[in-house]
């Protein structure tokens, strides 16, 4: 098996969307969205999520099975927080 090595560029790429993203969480969490807030929030830290797996963990080079279990995953726990947050939310007696 022969290991994938990135170029120094295609690192630095990877690293300056990561930050980015976080640059741009920051920005959206001036936006008064209600509780869409944190549904967006969680869809960047999500994009920034699989940008780690997939290119610095190297899970993309692995095999294209454990491609699609990182990005199921992925999606999954996305959809499990925001249904817990929502249903948090949700319940809450407003006063």
């Amino acid at each position: 098996m022969s290991a994938h090595i990135p170029t120094k560029k295609f690192l630095v790429t990877i690293w300056a969307s990561l930050i980015c993203l976080t640059v741009l969480t920051a920005a959206v969490s001036y936006l008064e969205l209600g509780p869409f807030n944190i549904v967006l929030a969680l869809v960047i830290a999500t994009c920034k999520m699989l940008l780690v797996a997939l290119f610095f963990m190297g899970v993309k080079y692995v095999s294209q099975k454990m491609t699609v279990v990182a990005i199921v995953s992925g999606i999954f726990f996305l959809g499990l927080l925001l249904l817990l947050s929502m249903a948090d939310y949700g319940t809450r007696a407003f006063r």
